[in-house]
């Protein structure tokens, strides 16, 4: 009996532990305090209070360079540096740069409002930054988000009617005036060669265009001048490589293409320009970077990793951005390998991503939507799940991407064809990483959405586009039958 009574008295107080467990588990699932400042989470308000006394206290948040800074110090704290990151200085600039595939390294715009640019520690912190400060709601978000354009793909009746849509507004040049433009884009890359002043060891190439992905109305270039330096490159050299981008803009301008080069704005980084083609009377989106050759023609897989943890700890984003550009042949080739169907499928999405959004506002600014490189990794990813076939129907392959689209936060891409999964930088990249998530197939240190502070807008214009024309009725069929989960 006596020990029965003692048994008894374990099951109790083992039950009044867990009882307890489950109270504490209830009130961290219910209450939650985050402080805007750095994105940490508090169990109670007074936690946060001293969290932000002990860290925050007496700082103000610097317009200039969007960092939070002692109040005494503003000014100083404002005076360059050798050191300091280009691109953390110019951010309330961003409206002033174009979204090029090569610009994914740049700073998480994720995490960045899309009314003031302010930076916060995670994505909810920003969101709630925008409902509080701006007043963004679900109404207003659905106002300045969608803005179709009165003759786009989405109000064609059925297949064969967006075919031909796609083959007289889409599709780019081909045959002859394909390859008149070639030899045009190649005689510019061998002007660009001479006309740059710092000896160039190799020149790669990427954009669009280069992927076979571009549409009539957005060809995008990527030229990238490396020259021969050791790794311990000196910031003379840097600058030198920097500066060689500005020779290059004067020089371009007195060849004899100058009159079919329009100057874009200049940037830290890289020389930017539309070349117009006069054979077929269209232009390309022309971006020129140059550094030293960090990787080479034929890097070893232990060089490969050796860039990628460099990448992982650099805290510069120029610097990470730079030593990034010797993975763009491996981006280019990833892309460029897809079957001649599933190119002309990111036609579409690129063009939809083109004229379906209402441009930016005074307001939203600071709004970016996903790059065309996320949506070409999307839609890659999309054609995969349903098991690459080579011939498939278009209609079905943009509703499916349309649809993971509305559900964005279900977004989980990886791939290992270059990195294993038990490299140590992607096991501590895959372990912080927020959704949606496509972590680049040849960098594991960057998740390409990152790239976008608008993800719930996309999903808004993605839910509005399938209850278009072009989707009345239609339901999914094999290989595709796998979206009606979402």
């Amino acid at each position: 009996m006596m020990r029965t009574k003692d048994c008894s008295d374990l099951r109790r107080v083992t039950t009044q532990d867990l009882n307890a467990i489950l109270r504490w588990a209830r009130m961290w699932a219910l209450k939650s305090y985050n402080c805007e400042h750095c994105g940490s989470d508090f169990i109670s308000g007074r936690a946060l209070k001293y969290h932000f006394q002990q860290k925050h206290l007496g700082e103000v948040h610097h317009e200039k360079c969007d960092q939070d800074v002692l109040r005494e110090t503003p000014q100083r704290h404002s005076e360059p540096t050798r050191d300091r990151s280009t691109m953390e200085t110019h951010k309330l600039h961003w409206e002033n740069l174009e979204e090029r595939n090569v610009k994914y390294m740049a700073t998480k715009i994720s995490k960045t409002c899309r009314m003031c640019s302010r930076h916060f520690g995670t994505v909810l912190s920003r969101e709630n930054h925008e409902i509080r400060e701006h007043h963004f709601t679900a109404r207003k978000r659905a106002q300045m988000s969608a803005g179709f354009s009165p003759h786009n793909m989405l109000e064609c009746k059925g297949p064969q009617e967006l075919r031909r849509f796609a083959d007289r507004h889409i599709c780019p040049a081909s045959g002859s005036q394909r390859a008149a433009c070639a030899a045009e884009v190649g005689a510019l890359l061998q002007l660009i060669q001479e006309s740059f002043p710092v000896p160039a060891s190799r020149v790669i190439q990427g954009g669009s265009y280069v992927k076979g992905t571009d549409t009539q109305g957005s060809s995008e270039i990527d030229i990238v001048l490396l020259s021969k330096a050791s790794a311990d490159v000196n910031h003379y050299f840097k600058k030198q490589l920097r500066d060689g981008l500005e020779t290059l803009r004067e020089n371009l301008k007195r060849t004899a293409y100058g009159n079919r080069i329009l100057m874009g704005r200049r940037t830290p980084l890289s020389l930017r320009f539309s070349f117009l083609c006069t054979e077929s009377l269209h232009s390309h989106s022309v971006e020129i970077m140059a550094y030293y050759d960090v990787l080479g023609p034929t890097p070893s897989t232990d060089l490969k990793r050796h860039l990628y943890r460099k990448l992982y700890l650099c805290e510069d984003s120029d610097e990470a951005q730079l030593c990034a550009l010797g993975l763009l042949p491996y981006q280019v080739d990833f892309v460029k390998a897809s079957v001649v169907r599933l190119k002309e499928l990111i036609r579409l999405m690129i063009h939809w991503l083109q004229t379906s959004f209402a441009g930016p506002t005074e307001e939203n600014k600071f709004r970016r939507l996903p790059s065309s490189y996320s949506l070409e990794l999307l839609t890659i990813y999309i054609w995969e799940r349903a098991e690459k076939p080579l011939s498939f129907s278009l209609l079905q392959g943009l509703r499916a991407v349309l649809k993971l689209l509305v559900q964005y936060v279900d977004i989980d891409v990886v791939w290992h064809r270059h990195y294993h999964r038990k490299f140590p930088v992607f096991v501590k990249v895959n372990q912080k990483r927020t959704r949606p998530f496509i972590l680049d197939p040849v960098n594991p240190t960057v998740n390409v959405c990152d790239t976008c502070n608008a993800w719930d807008e996309v999903a808004h214009v993605a839910k509005l586009s399938l209850r278009k024309p072009l989707f009345s009725g239609v339901r999914a069929e094999p290989p595709w039958l796998f979206t009606d989960a979402w």
